[in-house]
């Protein structure tokens, strides 16, 4: 009889229970655990505006977006034609992904320990990235920073945009939750 393979808990999962639920509770005040602020999802998005010229560049980037995210992007589309751009309607123009749960956190740890340090010139994350409402936004030039992209194959040099949902109702709370999971924010 065959056991079945145990699944581990990924690192940054264990370490928001263990190290970043009590420190928060202690800084904040919180009277319950469930009343931390907590990461609900990670949406990293590829506009390409470049594939209204060049539609084969979508492919590329759903295959490096699927690469990095370990689940199949969804291509966006124009919501409305600009002629200035020659973009029509339902052209399709991007692409994204929104990661949760066990991929969401080995995505974040991939994030913080591999692909940042890798940033040319990198000094920390613009602590300025939040939007009011726990929220977080991180925008990378190129996307050749992660391991799983093989820089022999990449043809064009495509940005993305990280957003961080959190379940903090401050940008506040929202900041010293992912500083916790070790986000470098500049000083």
């Amino acid at each position: 009889m065959s056991e079945a393979a145990e699944v581990q808990e990924p690192r940054l999962s264990v370490a928001y229970r263990e190290k970043a639920t009590p420190a928060l509770m202690k800084r904040f005040g919180y009277r319950n655990p469930m009343q931390v602020p907590r990461l609900s999802k990670i949406v990293i998005n590829m506009g390409l505006g470049e594939a209204v010229s060049n539609p084969k560049i979508i492919d590329a980037a759903v295959t490096e977006l699927t690469a990095l995210a370990g689940q199949k992007p969804v291509v966006t589309r124009a919501k409305k034609s600009i002629a200035t751009f020659k973009l029509r309607e339902k052209m399709p123009i991007g692409a994204m992904v929104t990661l949760r749960r066990g991929r969401m956190w080995e995505f974040l740890d991939r994030l913080v320990t591999l692909a940042l340090p890798r940033v040319r010139d990198f000094r920390g994350t613009n602590p300025r990235g939040f939007d009011g409402a726990g929220n977080y936004t991180l925008g990378l030039k190129e996307h050749t920073v992660f391991p799983e992209i093989n820089f022999d194959r990449v043809e064009h040099m495509k940005g993305m945009n990280i957003t961080f949902v959190t379940t903090a109702e401050t940008n506040e709370e929202a900041k010293e939750l992912l500083a916790q999971l070790g986000m470098p924010f500049r000083s």
